[in-house]
């Protein structure tokens, strides 16, 4: 690391004023109707821009800022291409009818609104694991708005038991959101080690979704007894086994054969590729096509990461997370880690993560159990507003006019109930009772 120290130079201030600015479009995102990848892409990118600019004009060594970019350009792409593979398996899986089929299970059960509330929120949970929040999520809010359009008593309560779920549930997996797998990438976690954070995890949630269930109303949802029974399309069995081989690939990459995770998961692409021509190539009429998929993925969401890892990157490289470490050296690890659950919600937990990663604060004694509790609460945190998590966001999206900023806060106190379960249990676990 170089030793300029620029936050009071005009790079540092200019700079600290487009990454606020971005990030004012960012949260604004549904005012102004700018895709929140735009002014995140800018921010990251005009940033180094204008600290190129300010090394150009001042005649300095170039060769920090080139490493810093180098080291930045391997961590983004790692977290890139890792999601790029997840988010095509998701789409393969759509396009065979693998979650028309959940869908049409569930609502021809003829479940009650409350068995229907416990029933999705569980699946989000134990999906989320694997397929990451935020997909978990849209997947299961879409069940959500087919099972029935009109009942906000019982959409509200149900789309909220999806957010903090698939966040909960994505808490305890490497993979099962974007910050968790920003902390298995840099090291700071085992992929073991993740998964003692699983009783903080469910519990806090089902204090939550308990709460939640007092609120939804009594009764079945309408079902048309005409729907056409939903079945999944051929190779949508492989391609869910293959996806599964992909994620333990991924795992066998980063732990045993000291290769970044995405390499694993873009073995996996590699092989259902193959996959789709041994289909394309049978006498079967079906015909699929991988990059179809591929062109359906969220690109936004992918560019949005991008630019605010970039941002991150460029405010650490100014000296800014220096500020950041010393609230550590203050007030100990624990007590920050549990407010960076409550910044997440408000600032969304990518760019808080990547800011204390980055930071990589003096964490005390016992560093492995502060990391894992800066994980839980960055990823449990998110859901206390509802735009403070990707999942949150992307439900908005789904459940447009329905569950809202406004909704959400009205039920945010069973989340905050939740959260602090969560805390006490990873405390009465890691520092009691030393597991994990």
């Amino acid at each position: 690391m170089h030793d300029l120290h620029l936050t009071t130079t005009w790079v540092g201030i200019l700079s600290l004023i487009v990454f606020v600015t971005g990030y004012y479009f960012i949260a604004t995102e549904d005012k102004y109707h700018i895709n929140k990848a735009k002014p995140a892409l800018f921010a990251g990118t005009g940033i180094f821009m204008l600290i190129g600019l300010y090394f150009s004009i001042n005649g300095l060594d170039g060769h920090a800022l080139e490493t810093e970019v180098e080291h930045l350009i391997v961590e983004i792409a790692g977290i890139f291409f890792f999601l790029l593979v997840a988010m095509t398996y998701i789409e393969a899986m759509i396009d065979r009818g693998v979650f028309s089929a959940l869908r049409y299970n569930l609502v021809s059960k003829g479940y009650s609104y409350t068995k229907l509330f416990w029933v999705t929120g569980l699946l989000a949970f134990f999906i989320s694991p694997v397929a990451d929040n935020l997909t978990t999520a849209l997947i299961l809010s879409t069940v959500l708005i087919t099972i029935d359009k009109e009942n906000r008593a019982f959409l509200v309560p149900g789309a909220i038991n999806i957010v903090v779920a698939a966040n909960a549930g994505g808490a305890w997996s490497p993979f099962g959101d974007i910050t968790t797998l920003m902390v298995w990438v840099a090291g700071k976690g085992s992929f073991t080690e993740f998964l003692f954070l699983f009783p903080a995890s469910i519990l806090g949630w089902f204090v939550t979704a308990f709460l939640l269930s007092r609120f939804v109303p009594d009764g079945q949802p309408p079902f048309n007894a005409d729907e056409k029974k939903v079945e999944i399309g051929e190779g949508g069995k492989t391609i869910m086994g293959l996806f599964a081989l992909t994620i333990a690939m991924a795992v066998v990459s980063h732990q045993l054969l000291h290769l970044p995770a995405m390499w694993g998961m873009m073995f996996g692409l590699a092989i259902l590729k193959m996959y789709v021509y041994k289909i394309n190539i049978s006498a079967s009429p079906t015909k699929l096509n991988a990059f179809s998929w591929i062109a359906k993925i969220e690109n936004d969401t992918l560019l949005f990461f991008f630019g605010i890892l970039a941002a991150v990157g460029g405010l650490h490289f100014l000296g800014f997370l220096e500020y950041f470490t010393a609230l550590y050296e203050q007030f100990g690890a624990t007590a920050v880690n549990i407010g960076v659950g409550f910044l997440s919600a408000i600032v969304d937990n990518v760019p808080v993560m990547s800011a204390v990663i980055k930071a990589d604060p003096n964490m005390g004694t016992d560093v492995q159990a502060q990391w894992m509790l800066v994980t839980l609460t960055a990823g449990v945190g998110g859901s206390l507003i509802s735009f403070g998590s990707a999942a949150g966001v992307g439900v908005m999206g789904k459940l447009h006019g329905i569950y809202t900023f406004a909704s959400h806060m009205k039920y945010a106190w069973t989340i905050l109930v939740g959260y602090i379960v969560s805390v006490s249990v990873w405390y009465f676990q890691f520092e009691v009772l030393h597991i994990g």
